[in-house]
């Protein structure tokens, strides 16, 4: 790992000394865990309960059906499922084999799916009844090898079921020796948003790297063998991937698993498996924050609870902490970094609003638009380095360069440093606004915007204006039964806001567009803003 001793953060680790990464494939993960906790729950779904020896075995004979399928070492195969028990055997069998995993959003469209398909050459596709008309459209376009379904299929005369494979397979004798620094374990799709999709390459040792970053961090606070982690943010992404899966399978945890998030459901499951550490994201401790009963519901179970995928409004995070007595440690990361670059100290100081410090092993620097490094508290551009960073993005040399250079992560966020060591981020560099030479950060109005008592949502975006400048607009979603009065929010952000901050246009909205993990998707917004102002014209 980075030896980051000189870094003003390192004096909040838990641990001084920074360990190595384990020479470790993903596999082995669960075959520790299975040979130290046989019995023990791996997986809680639907009130039954998988053991670690029942995960490992149904693992193993999954991975010998799929090298009965002529798969190999190095093979994409792509998993586009809902959270499930599949989901995790499927994943660690592909990992036994030396398989690369393609994560894919069961919701995707045939586009999307035909775009990822084509880019990483899929040989083969997990799915489900979600993505089971997708898949079979995508077909007639893409010639999948092997459609694999996780239930028993009527619509597809080509497709094997995972049962079928697993019943009938024995686990694998004779498979390639796994390299974990050079050998690509997942391929982890990004970008989608903001243009063509890129592959980041995950190595085995990026993703054990990331799992063994977020142990440090957390030292004693999660204890091997003893925690129970709530897991209802989709497997198919990054975070939840490494927090809510690979993390809990290092330490023998018990994956509490839920198909989909409806705060109901996930208030009463705290209460009856009482699980000790969520991994959320912002738009479940919106959801939660705002469930009208959640006062009737004992959670104090929970020790630890992390906030990761988007910037979490300040207001939500003390609302959460004020209704449930739980803490939220914010945090940051990104795909290419397996996700998680940074996290709040749990015996640090507390600062609301900042991403905390880097995980162990990691360093960072923000520098200027000439690559020149920044004091604390001036705003550039985060760069990160560490063993989490990706080996590259799959068949694309021109942007693997312009995001990897000179051993360090370009990562096109707008960030600050403190003197403690504790970054903010402020937006993305793409995203900054400039108007009449200042510059506007969109979070920064957001967070003014959520302290507003009337507003449930909000999102701030620059709009091209006709003059080949740029104007602020919020786009704000009020509370239920309330009606916004617009005049009135924009004398809240004066009163709050340097004049110049201030958006110029307000719109009032039912609802903001957002991805399947609750990332706010600003392009889409700007995209109608022009699609409107075309349509005038």
């Amino acid at each position: 790992m980075e030896n980051t001793k000189g870094r003003a953060w390192h004096q909040w680790y838990v641990q001084n000394e920074i360990h190595e990464v384990p020479n470790l494939a993903l596999y082995d993960l669960l075959e520790k865990s299975a040979r130290q906790y046989p019995e023990q729950p791996c997986i809680i779904f639907e009130d039954k309960e998988w053991s670690y020896e029942t995960v490992k075995q149904q693992a193993d004979k999954l991975a010998g059906g799929l090298q009965s399928l002529g798969l190999a070492k190095g093979d994409r195969i792509g998993l586009m499922l809902e959270n499930d028990p599949l989901y995790i055997i499927s994943y660690y069998a592909a990992q036994r084999l030396g398989l690369i995993v393609v994560q894919i959003n069961p919701r995707y469209t045939v586009r999307e799916l035909l775009q990822i398909a084509a880019d990483s050459s899929c040989r083969a596709i997990i799915y489900d009844k979600t993505a089971s008309h997708v898949v079979n459209e995508a077909q007639l376009i893409y010639p999948f090898e092997h459609l694999l379904s996780t239930y028993t299929t009527e619509d597809s005369k080509m497709a094997k079921t995972i049962d079928d494979l697993m019943q009938h397979g024995i686990p694998p004798q004779n498979i390639e020796t796994i390299n974990p620094r050079e050998d690509v374990a997942v391929i982890q799709y990004t970008g989608g948003t903001t243009g063509k999709m890129k592959g980041a390459m995950l190595t085995h040792r990026n993703v054990v790297a990331n799992v063994v970053q977020s142990r440090e961090m957390y030292g004693d606070i999660m204890v091997e063998g003893q925690e129970i982690v709530l897991t209802a943010t989709p497997l198919y992404h990054v975070y939840a991937m490494t927090s809510g899966m690979n993390l809990s399978v290092y330490l023998g945890s018990a994956i509490l698993l839920y198909k989909r998030f409806e705060p109901k459901a996930i208030l009463e499951g705290i209460e009856r498996h009482k699980p000790t550490f969520f991994p959320g994201v912002p738009k479940m401790y919106m959801a939660l924050t705002q469930y009208s009963e959640i006062d009737r519901y004992d959670l104090t179970s929970l020790k630890m609870c992390t906030s990761g995928s988007a910037p979490i409004p300040i207001e939500i995070l003390n609302r959460f902490e004020r209704l449930t007595g739980a803490s939220i440690g914010e945090g940051f990361g990104l795909s290419e970094a397996s996700p998680t670059t940074h996290r709040n100290p749990p015996n640090g100081i507390r600062k609301v609003g900042s991403v905390g410090i880097p995980v162990p092993g990691t360093d960072c620097m923000i520098v200027d638009d000439n690559n020149q490094p920044l004091a604390e508290n001036q705003v550039g551009e985060l760069l990160i380095r560490g063993p989490q960073v990706m080996k590259g993005y799959w068949n694309n040399e021109l942007e693997t360069a312009r995001a990897l250079r000179g051993g360090w992560l370009y990562t096109g966020d707008l960030a600050m440093q403190d003197r403690d060591g504790y970054f903010y981020i402020v937006g993305r560099k793409k995203e900054m606004v400039i108007v009449g030479g200042f510059n506007i950060y969109p979070q920064e109005v957001e967070d003014v915007l959520y302290g507003h008592p009337d507003i449930k949502e909000a999102a701030v975006a620059g709009i091209p204006a006709a003059d080949s400048e740029e104007i602020v607009k919020a786009f704000i979603v009020p509370k239920e039964g309330i009606t916004i009065d617009l005049e009135e929010v924009k004398g809240y952000c004066y009163s709050r806001l340097t004049p110049y901050k201030v958006p110029s246009a307000f719109e009032i909205r039912n609802e903001l567009p957002r991805n399947t993990v609750g990332k706010l998707l600003k392009r889409t917004l700007i995209k109608e803003e022009l699609d409107k102002r075309q349509g005038k014209e």
